[in-house]
């Protein structure tokens, strides 16, 4: 009689359902916010942000936080809802899939924090 598996213990999905976790946060909260005063009240003139005070706010610390925030932590939400829906489509093995989802976030993510350092610099 053959003995079943053992099943492993999981310890880094902690770590990826506290990213999921806050990219949803932020997702939900900041990233309307966002869409609001940047896609809406900015170009209707209902706030006034010109382009020299835009570009202070996003190649620095601020804009760093805010890529993060808006870019960033929803990445990783979408990557973990990716990867348990091609779990419970049981597409693919849960380790290729896992490394597939989380690094293409963290590719995506380091792009994105790349360019606002990028832009920092010069």
């Amino acid at each position: 009689m053959k003995k079943p598996a053992a099943r492993r213990q999981a310890y880094d999905e902690p770590l990826w359902w506290g990213l999921f976790s806050a990219g949803g946060v932020c997702f939900a909260v900041i990233a309307p916010a966002a869409i609001l005063f940047l896609a809406l009240l900015a170009p209707l003139g209902i706030i006034s942000l010109d382009a020299e005070r835009a570009r202070a706010l996003l190649f620095g610390l601020p804009g760093i936080l805010f890529v993060g925030a808006v870019v960033c932590l929803p990445l990783f939400h979408a990557a973990h809802r990716i990867r348990h829906g091609l779990f419970d489509l049981r597409l693919g093995r849960d380790g290729r899939n896992k490394w597939l989802t989380y690094g293409c976030a963290a590719v995506l993510s380091a792009a994105a924090l790349g360019a606002v350092l990028l832009g920092m610099v010069r």
